[in-house]
């Protein structure tokens, strides 16, 4: 018997040696996530090209230099600007753009949706006030160089899940570690707005209707609690929940409520205003063009996340996500344009939904800053990226056409705090593979 115990005690570790190998196996074969860019050594000046400031302008035939990763320069070519002892680029005729900056990402959390342990996204419960997404982030993820090559060099890094799902970072696309990444740590905390109504199945028809939230009250008074406890919150005992709340109310750190309902949005902006949070986004913001008296009075941004989705209503118009965009600009609102309601596979054709927002009303230019300054103004790290101007970071690509137009956006290079970034990831290195086995193949 005691033979027999131990055979069988053996045989799983046995298994897990054979997965294990056969796991390494497979993590060898595949392609290398590219090396981090080293520092930049020497002054570097980009001339000749369309730079697109980010601002709203154009500079033709232009000239930008940078140094320590930081812009120097910038100015068109008449200028005159002084190039001694730069490594002088010329891209002539190519388009030049600030980062695209993605906002509400799992970019780093996640890494294969059908694998639980590749997932570090949601935590327990309902109450994560002391989660922080930055210290999660995977520096390593194969999903981060096909963002960068779509131009999105800066990210908000954000967890999920429950009511309040704790605290985002906003990081650079690229570093060793998170402490490398990180551009601005936990900048916001992150509430989910309960849902008035929600889908459920009906016992006698079988189909799927749409009902009142039975719960919505008793989470709505979860909230409450939380939000009284951590301002009369004295810092004894411990409570790691109550103390992350402490830069929230006292103005350090921004709300992003996450809401789309119109109702909900009403709701939600107003019980923040009860508890005096001085800085408040709403992210999805569907409905946010029907409450925009509101949150014009209250001075709420609006991350608008639906621009390829369909109408919610039958009866809307079929284009009505398209125009979102431009109807909250027209209406006054700083919106930027955010990919998180997308899966994290499909958030770097970020550029293109600003594309969308540019063909149903927005001029080129002004969309093309709803996904870099006025993204990063709502970020709060406008200081550092989103324009292209003297003193901030040297945080840039080029593009042989318009960045914003599948069809003619091919990034060339990119900069990253004046870092040359390797833009050659997995998906080129099987483009090429193919491209190398099947282009002279005769079709029989």
């Amino acid at each position: 018997m005691a033979t027999k115990l131990v055979d069988t005690l053996h045989r799983p570790l046995v298994c897990c040696c054979l997965v294990l190998v056969l796991s390494l196996s497979a993590t060898v074969a595949v392609a290398v996530v590219p090396q981090p860019a080293a520092e930049q050594r020497e002054p570097i000046a980009i001339v000749g090209v369309v730079a697109h400031l980010g601002n709203g302008q154009v500079i033709e035939d232009a000239v930008i230099t940078f140094d320590a990763g930081i812009i120097t320069r910038i100015g068109a070519a008449s200028d005159n600007i002084g190039l001694s002892g730069h490594v002088v680029i010329d891209l002539k005729g190519l388009h030049l753009y600030p980062g695209f900056v993605l906002p509400n990402t799992t970019l780093g959390l996640q890494e294969v949706a059908s694998i639980r342990a590749t997932q570090d996204v949601v935590e327990e419960g309902e109450i994560n006030a002391s989660v922080r997404s930055a210290i999660a982030y995977n520096t390593d993820s194969e999903l981060i160089p096909t963002q960068r090559f779509s131009g999105i060099l800066t990210a908000q890094i954000t967890p999920a899940g429950g009511l309040i799902s704790g605290s985002s970072s906003v990081v650079k696309m690229d570093g060793w570690n998170w402490e490398d990444a990180v551009l601005s740590a936990d900048e916001g905390m992150h509430l989910r707005w309960p849902s008035l109504k929600v889908r459920k199945r009906n016992s006698e028809t079988g189909l799927f209707e749409t009902v009142d939230n039975d719960v919505y009250q008793s989470k709505v008074q979860v909230l409450h609690s939380l939000f009284q406890n951590a301002a009369s919150y004295s810092g004894a005992p411990l409570n790691l929940n109550l103390q992350a709340m402490q830069p929230l109310l006292n103005g350090a750190a921004k709300l992003f409520i996450h809401v789309n309902d119109a109702k909900e949005i009403v709701n939600a902006v107003r019980f923040a205003q009860g508890y005096e949070i001085a800085q408040i986004v709403v992210v999805g913001g569907r409905d946010a063009l029907m409450v925009k008296d509101l949150l014009l009075a209250a001075s709420v941004p609006v991350i608008y996340e639906a621009v390829h989705a369909l109408p919610e209503m039958a009866w809307r118009d079929v284009d009505e996500s398209f125009k979102a965009p431009f109807l909250l600009h027209e209406a006054g609102l700083k919106v930027g344009i955010g990919a998180g309601s997308t899966r994290l596979t499909s958030q770097r054709n970020l550029p293109f939904f600003a594309g969308t927002a540019a063909a149903y009303g927005l001029d080129r230019e002004t969309a093309l800053s709803l996904i870099t300054k006025n993204n990063a103004e709502i970020l709060g790290v406008a200081d550092r990226v989103g324009t292209l101007e003297v003193g901030k970071d040297a945080t840039l690509f080029i593009s042989t056409g318009d960045a914003l137009d599948m069809r003619s956006s091919q990034v060339l290079r990119a900069f990253i705090q004046g870092r040359a970034i390797d833009l050659y990831g997995t998906q080129q290195e099987l483009y090429e593979r193919f491209r190398d086995r099947y282009s002279t193949r005769v079709i029989d």
